[in-house]
């Protein structure tokens, strides 16, 4: 790769303060703009997108996933013992995932052939004023502008004997399975926790405060993956509050409230997943006078934050918390930065970040996908009317084969434009579906030039043009025949 040019002395300094995903194309961005740019990681590049979160988590919900398999063997005629889980091994790959995900792209050495001057290690570092940074050692660095990318971490309960309990961060310091945990919280990151521990064959309680598990999915994937759940042995406490945690000998005891009565089990390890607040502890904002909100940097449409130069993106600003939006939000913040920097007095940046179209997807077993509007959110909408079709995996050939048919894939149109509003899926392959109905909603297809689309056969995607074409024939459209398995009862 050739190195890039140096900035001219004119440049603008740009400070970008976090090495993760949003730190890192922030960077990227404004030195392609042709700024002078300082990147500041408090430990290596990377971030928990690649040392900690989805590629890790990712390789042990595969692990997982493939030891769970076991129990559908006898479907295919397969004769064998169960695979005994060797965790040392499990995590040892893992690890290598994480290397590989951040070595294989050398990171670090991108970022500087590239003309960042990256410091890694730095520690932590907090502002002195608006546009300098320190950090414990005494090294300082300035912007011009400053793009603050520190990344959220796993927020603790706020509990008696909340020390006891482990976040996901602690599973790879695991040298043995427990035989029996809990897990506090029943949102993303807690049923993917729960499901990975119980394919190991741990024996797993989920409590959630809220009436449901992920309460931002739509209702039909919150019970649909409840019930699975509950089919795997995992038991689910909705509507419960954990109070306390106390030390019992090698178990913990979880104190909770569940329906007004106090109730107590023991676990062999309890882990929490109750939030993912901004990192922003010891970043000394105040001094930059940058206003904090509960758990998040507040921002603009531009990623700006209440001071015109200093710029929040990714977790930190808690707009999606997710990689592909950190990763925008760090160019969008970047071009803005710059431009407004070389714009004449009172211009503003005008670039902005999308969320109409946010795809996100889970590990668990069963995966889950979700895009657009729930349906509850959907029909609250002003000017709305909507209609909604559920393609069940039971009437497709690739899920039936595989030995995974339960699951579906639901669609949600606008009845006076048809166009889709929200994709929800359960089942095999949830995270690459969600993909095909996210491209849709982007490209402005109505759900007749869905339907219309010829999916590969056989494969589970076809439940998106099934539900598709079940909605044209709710709406009198397109002359779609009725599907098979749908005939002697409504669409």
């Amino acid at each position: 790769m050739q190195s890039a040019q140096p900035a001219p002395d004119t440049a603008v300094r740009l400070l970008v303060i976090g090495g993760g995903s949003a730190g890192m194309a922030a960077a990227m961005q404004a030195r392609e703009l042709g700024a002078d740019v300082t990147l500041l990681e408090a430990d290596e590049v990377g971030g928990t997108t690649m040392n900690r979160g989805p590629a890790p988590v990712r390789t042990l919900a595969r692990a997982a996933r493939l030891a769970g398999d076991w129990a559908s063997w006898e479907t295919f005629g397969l004769r064998g013992p169960a695979p005994t889980p060797d965790l040392p091994a499990i995590l040892a790959r893992s690890g290598e995932v994480a290397r590989y995900a951040r070595d294989a792209k050398q990171l670090a050495a991108y970022l500087r052939q590239s003309g960042v001057d990256l410091a890694e290690h730095t520690g932590p570092v907090s502002f002195t004023d608006p546009h300098t940074v320190k950090a414990e050692g005494g090294r300082t660095w300035t912007g011009d502008s400053v793009i603050v990318a520190v990344g959220g971490y796993a927020a603790p309960l706020d509990v008696p004997g909340a020390e006891l309990a482990l976040s996901y961060n602690d599973i790879p310091s695991l040298t043995s399975l427990p035989a029996g945990a809990a897990v506090v919280g029943g949102a993303d990151t807690g049923c993917q926790i729960a499901s990975i521990l119980a394919d190991f064959g741990v024996s797993v309680t989920i409590f959630e405060a809220g009436p449901s598990l992920i309460a931002s999915a739509d209702p039909a994937v919150s019970a649909g993956l409840s019930n699975a759940f509950h089919a795997r042995g995992i038991t689910v406490r909705t509507q419960t509050m954990v109070t306390e945690l106390e030390s019992r000998g090698t178990q913990v005891t979880v104190r909770y409230v569940r329906g007004g009565a106090e109730e107590g089990a023991k676990f062999d390890a309890v882990f929490t997943a109750i939030g993912w607040p901004a990192n922003t502890a010891g970043l000394a904002l105040e001094k930059a006078g940058v206003e904090q909100g509960p758990g998040k940097v507040p921002v603009d449409a531009c990623m700006r934050t209440n001071v015109p130069h200093i710029y929040a993106a990714g977790d930190v600003n808690g707009q999606a918390k997710l990689v592909q939006f950190a990763r925008a939000e760090g160019r969008i913040a970047a071009r803005n930065a710059i431009a407004a920097c070389n714009a004449a007095d009172g211009e503003a940046p005008q670039a902005t970040v999308s969320y109409r179209v946010v795809p996100s997807g889970s590990f668990t077993d069963p995966e889950y996908g979700q895009v657009g509007l729930t349906e509850p959110a959907a029909a609250a909408a002003p000017g709305h009317d909507i209609v909604t079709a559920t393609a069940e995996y039971h009437q497709l050939l690739r899920p039936v084969a595989d030995g995974r048919p339960d699951g579906f894939c639901k669609l949600i149109a606008d009845r006076r434009d048809h166009t889709i509003l929200g994709g929800h899926v359960l089942g095999e392959y949830s995270a690459e579906i969600i993909q095909v109905i996210a491209t849709a909603m982007t490209a402005g297809l109505t759900v007749e030039q869905v339907a219309t689309i010829p999916f590969a056969f056989p494969t589970v995607t076809e439940a998106v043009g099934l539900a598709a074409q079940m909605i044209c024939r709710k709406l009198g459209i397109g002359q779609f025949p009725q599907v098979w398995s749908t005939l002697g009862r409504p669409d």
